[in-house]
């Protein structure tokens, strides 16, 4: 059996141009190297998944001109994992190797990973390598965690903050693997997968690689993806709308009764509707349609259903919606104040959309208004 290599270490950048999503990080870094400007201790901060090692081992090998395979980049980068490593005696370790120029290239580089885990007395062994290294010396910490590193640490650093990427960023780099391993995958797979991976790069890489396994060859559906993940359809959100707006109630109990029967929770169920109704209200105005991460295929559903709601209403069934995220958590009969929402969210129509019977033109109140 040959080795298998998991797609983020398989399509791994080696260059600023492959990385995905960063391009303010990037263009800096690459302007600071071809101007020979680049500061000697760099921050690197943000989430997982989002090419903060990435980066900082492009760094370290462009500085040097080590092309990506050359066997001497071990002797000139060393990688320390903080989280394993975060002693006293694991820093004085690395301040002793920094002594020593480097045997190959101009430059030996530090990269220490999850730098928010030293010690406090690690931290302050390391101060002074960092604000006075050697010429020959430059050290990239990384870091999920910023606020966790002390000050003066901080006050040493040049410090690049990494974004979340987007989800059409993720869906379109997916894409192109896809091409390049010759997988048929379909756009509303790619993005829900994007979506899954929340902002995160080699999460999506990794569901990626178990929806290739899953597929075993045949091309990856939105159905295939959404049984393996355990996501919602869209679709069950289009039909209570379709119900609420008809303010009818029953079909939307017969609906939450079904994804509740499919394993599907109460609050992730009224969490995704209230999603659903943010996304039709921004649907309603072209200049805010960007807002939505959904694929071109699902933003006409929106549009089209959008048509059919005032924003008033949609407005009162998301605050209706809000109560009930926020009691969740707290109710002692969780399904049914998710039941009470549909309910109130059917019959809230007529409380708000003009030429409905008021209590004033009521019959029934003039009837005994004037008996």
């Amino acid at each position: 059996m040959e080795n298998f290599v998991v797609s983020a270490r398989k399509y791994r950048p080696t260059g600023f141009e492959e990385v995905v999503g960063q391009e303010h990080i990037t263009t800096t870094l690459k302007n600071a190297i071809d101007s020979n400007k680049l500061a000697q201790a760099l921050l690197f901060c943000g989430p997982r998944g989002v090419g903060k090692t990435t980066c900082a081992r492009i760094v370290a090998r462009l500085i040097n001109g080590f092309e990506e395979k050359a066997e001497t980049n071990s002797l000139n980068i060393f990688e320390l994992d903080a989280a394993s490593n975060n002693s006293v005696e694991d820093i004085r370790n690395l301040i002793d190797q920094v002594r020593y120029p480097p045997q190959f290239g101009k430059f030996k580089v530090y990269i220490i990973d999850e730098v928010h885990m030293l010690s406090n007395a690690a931290f302050n062994a390391f101060l002074k390598t960092l604000e006075e290294p050697p010429s020959y010396a430059i050290f990239i910490l990384a870091t999920t965690e910023k606020h966790k590193v002390i000050p003066t640490i901080l006050s040493r650093c040049q410090i690049f903050d990494f974004n979340r990427i987007q989800i059409s960023d993720i869906a379109k780099h997916l894409g192109v693997i896809a091409k390049h391993e010759k997988i048929k995958v379909e756009e509303e797979a790619l993005h829900l997968i994007a979506q899954k991976a929340d902002g995160a790069l080699r999460d999506a890489l990794s569901i990626f690689d178990l929806m290739v396994t899953y597929s075993a060859g045949k091309p990856i559906t939105f159905k295939n993806v959404l049984a393996n993940l355990h996501i919602l359809d869209y679709d069950y959100y289009f039909d209570v709308v379709d119900a609420l707006l008809s303010q009818n109630h029953t079909q939307p109990l017969l609906l939450l009764d079904e994804v509740l029967r499919k394993g599907f929770d109460g609050h992730n169920f009224i969490v995704g509707l209230s999603e659903h109704l943010r996304n039709l209200l921004v649907s309603q105005d072209a200049r805010t349609t960007e807002l939505m991460e959904v694929p071109d295929s699902v933003r006409k559903k929106y549009a089209q259903q959008a048509m059919a709601a005032s924003p008033s209403l949609l407005l009162s069934w998301l605050n209706i919606a809000g109560q009930c995220d926020i009691n969740y958590k707290a109710s002692k009969n969780q399904r049914l104040l998710v039941e009470l929402a549909l309910m109130k969210m059917a019959h809230v129509q007529s409380a708000i959309e003009p030429g409905q019977l008021t209590a004033e033109t009521s019959p029934a109140v003039k009837k005994k208004v004037t008996a």
